[in-house]
């Protein structure tokens, strides 16, 4: 399938923001595309024809070694995304989605280059995930390819890009997620389109051996825990704080550093539907907690899962963007 680009850059001519990276370029047979600076770590390297091997995997580009032994990737900007969309978005889903995936995925990096270090991001799930030539698929590399130099835009900047797998049916807002200020176009509205992710709705039992030795960390005052109760429900249905009950006192943390201390993974949203405390066989006392919930993730932006269904239902990338980041829209670096 073709990207719609004439949906895409219908009045666009002219449009261009200076940025750090946008800034630098990379020459490559001519080439005069936007390069980045990624830093893969310490290792041998060796150069082959078209890039290099580093730590057993394949990088186009060139690049460099800092004073301190670590490998600096310089890459044509689609080269890296090629790369990081099908590490963040199955290459299998609908051409649609992928486009919306890549141009989230390049604005996404703008906002998180530095140009006073010698490298602008790293590789891993801090920044986005970028294993090399050998992390690349047609349907991915196409989709790139097809909005190249696309990016989102609010106003007379780039937008702020957010992205998670799932957001369970109703996207949190950034200002409900992290008490920051309010951002026009990343705020909480219902979201029909992720129902068949297999993290639509699910369940975790927390037993209390597992819970006892990260809450001693973050809340030791209160002694031997004795409850767990998330709390303060905001508008996307999201808990904000967790109340934790021990045997010497009480106090409230906040949700989300309560959900990284113990592993985003076990609990994997903050958007709680149903919770009781778990008891233990032979005491009857507090043996952990038992949570069902919807999503995988923050829930802020993209959500991904979504953009799946919504690109199944016949939506184009401009609509799948528009619907998560309303007011937006597409421009070129």
């Amino acid at each position: 399938m073709k990207l719609r680009r004439r949906a895409f850059l219908g009045g666009l001519a002219g449009l261009a923001l200076a940025t750090p990276v946008a800034a630098r370029a990379l020459d490559d047979g001519g080439d005069r595309s936007q390069a980045l600076r990624v830093l893969l770590g310490r290792g041998p390297v060796e150069p082959i024809a078209g890039g290099f091997l580093f730590a057993g995997n394949r990088y186009r580009g060139t690049y460099s070694i800092l004073p301190d032994g670590r490998v600096v990737n310089e890459v044509n900007f689609d080269d890296y995304l090629a790369s990081v969309v099908p590490a963040e978005m199955s290459p299998s889903w609908p051409i649609a989605a992928l486009e919306a995936q890549a141009i989230c995925s390049r604005g996404f990096i703008l906002a998180r280059s530095n140009p006073n270090r010698p490298y602008d991001l790293v590789p891993s799930e801090l920044a986005q995930v970028y294993r090399g030539v050998e992390s690349e698929y047609p349907a991915s590399t196409a989709a790139v390819h097809a909005t190249s130099g696309l990016v989102l835009r609010y106003a007379h900047a780039f937008a702020q890009i957010e992205y998670s797998s799932c957001c369970g049916g109703f996207n949190e807002s950034s200002a409900d997620a992290w008490g920051a200020a309010p951002i026009p176009y990343l705020v909480a509205h219902p979201c029909p389109y992720c129902t068949a992710s297999p993290h639509y709705r699910w369940k975790a039992d927390l037993l209390a051996e597992d819970l006892r030795e990260s809450v001693s960390q973050i809340a030791p005052q209160i002694g031997a825990l004795q409850d767990v109760t998330f709390t303060d429900f905001d508008r996307s249905g999201r808990a904000r704080w967790v109340a934790l009950a021990g045997s010497a006192g009480f106090v409230r943390i906040s949700a989300s550093r309560f959900r990284i201390e113990i592993g985003a993974r076990r609990i994997p949203s903050l958007l709680v539907r149903r919770q009781s405390s778990l008891l233990a066989p032979a005491s009857q006392a507090f043996g952990g907690l038992h949570i069902e919930g919807r999503g995988l993730g923050h829930g802020v932006g993209l959500c991904q899962w979504g953009a799946r269904g919504y690109a199944l239902a016949g939506g184009s990338a401009q609509e799948i963007l528009s619907f998560y980041f309303a007011g937006t829209s597409i421009g070129r670096l």
